[in-house]
Formats: structure tokens, sequence, C-alpha cells
């Protein structure tokens, strides 16, 4: 019995997390990389989530796009050179003898990206960006910083797909297999490996919760955010960074030998909770709310002509879109006040024929009965028939036209 259960255990931690048996696919002459494809998703995400954001900061309309399109090559650009002078053998060769294969450097869709080479240049990217848009770089990193980290998130499912940069042995459940030719040297088969890309993942995803929490709650400033994410990011990193096997430099801090980039995690992490604490105290007590360069704010009459073309481009649309729904614009169909005049023509025509019609048999009456009637009893016909009272009932009527055709 205890056999069968090892047995039934051993069979569900193989078949845990398999290895992906497709890494991309053919587009004519075109190879689509898996790899590719995540770091793609990756980058929509983070648009998709700094642009909503960076609206309700208050960023101009389409200012994201202008940034956008300096920040995110440069970041590429920035994380394939940290990573190419990170591990620098398959390049340039060991202690760069010149025996590696430098056409392996634009090779993108092979994977490796360094994540501060990318957020260095990136950023440097981003301030050109936000120079060129009249606004803060400080207040556009803390609008993107919880979409960096999304992006990272979903990124990190391109090294699944690579078979790369996974942890060392483990038995645990959630152990990641990979296919034979990806298995390092002195591995079995059927090992299975801490699946380091998911660890990271679910970190990231957690860090995202959490900065969009904490600026709700306390509205960070001036760059803060953007350090807030610098620090978790560096703290998972550090210890996910550990689990991992793979090939890496190694440096020697105070007797301590570890990778590069666990050093590099530690640095950043001291660096942005320095920064932190002091551009808090800095800028305490201090409202920065504007997102624009100081002197740059644009004028009221830019704002309202922006609002003006906003709504009309918006009145346009709606339009266009009752047309094609083959349904009348409301400014066309006739209004309750139309309808009540147009009911109460025929009233006002009754009454100046009554007027018509009075003024007629006074005029033939001698002036002797007119002045006998001023002070006789009214005749019949005005009695059953005050000049008051036609418009009065009449008027009802119409209103109650009126209300039935409003229902």
């Amino acid at each position: 019995m205890s056999t069968l259960v090892q047995q039934s255990l051993g069979n569900a931690v193989v078949a845990s997390i398999p290895a992906p048996t497709w890494s991309g696919f053919d587009l004519g002459p075109l190879r689509i990389h898996a790899y590719a494809l995540c770091i793609l998703a990756g980058i929509v995400a983070a648009l998709w989530l700094t642009d909503r954001r960076w609206k309700r900061r208050g960023g101009p309309e389409g200012s994201i796009w202008d940034i956008a399109i300096w920040a995110i090559p440069s970041g590429i650009i920035g994380g394939r050179l940290y990573h190419v002078f990170s591990s620098p053998d398959a390049y340039f060769g060991p202690g760069y003898d010149g025996t590696g294969d430098l056409s392996l450097i634009p090779q993108l869709w092979l994977g490796g990206l360094g994540i501060w080479g990318a957020v260095v240049l990136g950023v440097v990217g981003a301030w050109i960006g936000c120079r060129r848009a009249n606004v803060k770089i400080s207040a556009f990193i803390d609008a993107a910083a919880p979409g960096i980290l999304l992006a990272q998130a979903i990124g990190r499912w391109g090294n699944y797909f690579n078979q790369e940069l996974f942890g060392g042995p483990t038995t645990q459940p959630w152990g990641l297999s990979v296919s034979p030719e990806f298995v390092p040297v002195g591995f079995s088969p059927d090992t299975l490996f801490h699946p380091t890309f998911l660890y990271e993942c679910l970190w990231n995803l957690a860090g995202v919760a959490v900065l969009l929490l904490l600026d709700r709650k306390l509205k960070l400033r001036n760059g803060r955010l953007f350090l807030l994410y610098a620090m978790i990011y560096t703290a998972g990193r550090v210890w996910i960074e550990m689990l991992r096997i793979d090939t890496a430099e190694q440096i020697t801090f105070f007797g301590i030998t570890a990778r590069l980039n666990v050093w590099t995690s530690i640095i950043v992490f001291v660096v942005a909770l320095v920064a932190f604490i002091v551009i808090g105290m800095m800028r305490r007590g201090r409202a920065d709310d504007s997102v624009f360069l100081p002197g740059r704010e644009p004028s009221l009459e830019e704002v309202e002509a922006k609002a003006a073309v906003k709504n009309d481009a918006g009145t346009s649309a709606a339009k266009q879109s009752s047309t094609k729904a083959g349904t009348k614009p409301v400014t066309d169909a006739p209004t309750a006040s139309a309808t009540a005049e147009a009911s109460a023509a025929p009233v006002a025509l009754k009454t100046e024929a009554v007027a018509a019609d009075s003024a007629a048999a006074d005029s033939s009456t001698p002036d002797s009965v007119k002045s006998e009637s001023v002070t006789a009893e009214p005749s019949k016909a005005e009695a059953s028939t005050p000049a008051s009272s036609i418009p009065e009932s009449n008027t009802a009527g119409v209103d109650k036209d009126a209300a039935v055709k409003d229902s």
C-alpha cells in the first residue's frame, strides 16, 4: 500500500509542471518565438496599466505614447547590453579570449535581458520623452512603476518556454520538468527543478498589488513609488537568484562570493531605501500634484480648446453610431412643448373667431343699448361661455394629449 502511495505521489510530482512542448510558430520564413511574445505581452500590459494611471494622475492626453517610443527601445537595448556584459562567455569567450560568438548579441529571441540595464536605459529614454512632453520624469515613473512590475511578471514566462534560468533540484510538488537537451550536466533527465520563473512571476504580481494599494492610501510622489518598486523587486530577486544554477558572473565582497545579480540587487535595494527616506523627509508637507515641468503647464485656453475638441468628437461619434443603428438623433425627435403648441393651434383659432363675432355684434348695436348692457347682467352666451374658460379647458385637454403622447 505504501509503495502504491509513493508511486502515485511520484507520478503527481513528475506531472506537476511539465516541460513546454511549444516554443513558437512559423509565419512564412519568419520564426515567432514564444519568448518574444511574452516580452511583447508584458509591454502591452505595462502600457495599458500605465496609461490608465497616467490619465488619473493628470498627464496630458496621448503623452504616454510619446514617452514610450523613447523608453521601450532604450530599455530593450539596455537590458541586452547588461546581459551580454554580465554573462560574457557566450559572446566573447571565457576571459574575453575571443572564442565567443558575437553574432549571438542581437538574437534577443534566444533569451537574455538584464532587468537593471533595461531599467537604467529605459529611464533615460523616458526622461527624453518626458522633456519633449513637458512633464516630470518623477511623476511618470511613479505612474509606470506598477506597470513595469506587471511586465516583468508576464515576461518571466519567456524563461519557461526557453527552458532556462531555473533553480536547483527539488522534490516539491511544483517542481519543473525540462526537456532532456536542457538538463544541466550532472543531472538525470527526470530531475525536477525549482521553477524560478514562476516564483518571480508570483512575487511580482504580489508587488503590483502592494504598489497599487499603497499608492491609493499614501499618494506617494516625487519618484517614491518607483523607489518602492525597486525595493520590492530586489527583495525578491535576491532569494530567487540564489536558487538558480545557470552560469553567471561571480563577485566577491567582504569575503562573500555570490552571483552578480545578487550583489546588484542588494546595492539597489539599499540605495532605493535611502533615497526613499531622504526624499520623504525633504518633501514632507509639500504638495506636488502637478505632472508638468515648472513653467510648462498648459494655459487655460489650451485646456478649454482640447476639451472642446474632445466633446465635439464625442458628439460626432454618438451621431454616427445612432445613424448606423437606424435611429434618428435625439435632437430630431419632437418635444412635448412642440406637440402642445401644435395641439393648441385650433384652440387659438376658435378663440379668435369668438372674439371676432363678439366685435361684430358690438358694432351693430346702438350706443344706447351698449350703455345699458354695461350695467345689465351678462348675456346668456357670455354667462355660459366665459372667455377665460375657453383657453383653460382646451389647454387642459392639450396637456392631457401631450401627456398621453409623451408616455
